[in-house]
């Protein structure tokens, strides 16, 4: 009898053990979902990727952004304005929420204007993604195509 009762305990656990297993991994998966290549509506195509729990992404490719600009001209540490901008990471610490479903507590730099900006990520769908960045009380939702 004890060890009919060891048995159930044991299924129990298992199981119990399992559904979690398979929870976490469909969450890590859902964050996930936001890893890519996009076309931004400024003519940049950025690679977002995964490193450490958080998303960051950097240009892949310049599409004559900014009339044919290459390297960061706006940057406002003066020692940073020639570097190039292919493969600079423009977008950092973006965290998957999962209570929200959506990619919280960024931050975007804005090659074009030499700025940051709070980014998050509302919905991601078969052809592009919405973002909303916002500086102080100003925000703007863009959509980035999926490449």
């Amino acid at each position: 009898m004890l060890t009919q009762k060891f048995i159930t305990m044991l299924k129990i656990k298992l199981t119990v053990s399992l559904l979690l297993l398979i929870v976490s991994v469909s969450l890590a998966q859902k964050g996930d979902e936001i890893i890519g290549k996009y076309h931004l509506p400024n003519n940049l195509d950025v690679e977002i990727f995964e490193l450490n729990e958080k998303y960051f992404g950097k240009i892949i490719a310049l599409h004559n952004f900014e009339n044919g600009q290459t390297v960061d001209v706006n940057n406002p540490d003066n020692s940073r304005s020639k570097d190039p901008l292919i493969g600079k990471v423009i977008i950092k610490d973006l965290e998957f929420d999962s209570k929200e479903k959506m990619w919280v507590n960024g931050n975007m730099y804005s090659p074009e204007r030499g700025m940051y900006f709070d980014l998050k990520i509302t919905e991601i769908n078969q052809d592009e993604i919405v973002a909303i960045g916002s500086k102080y009380f100003i925000w703007k939702t863009v959509k980035w195509r999926k490449i």
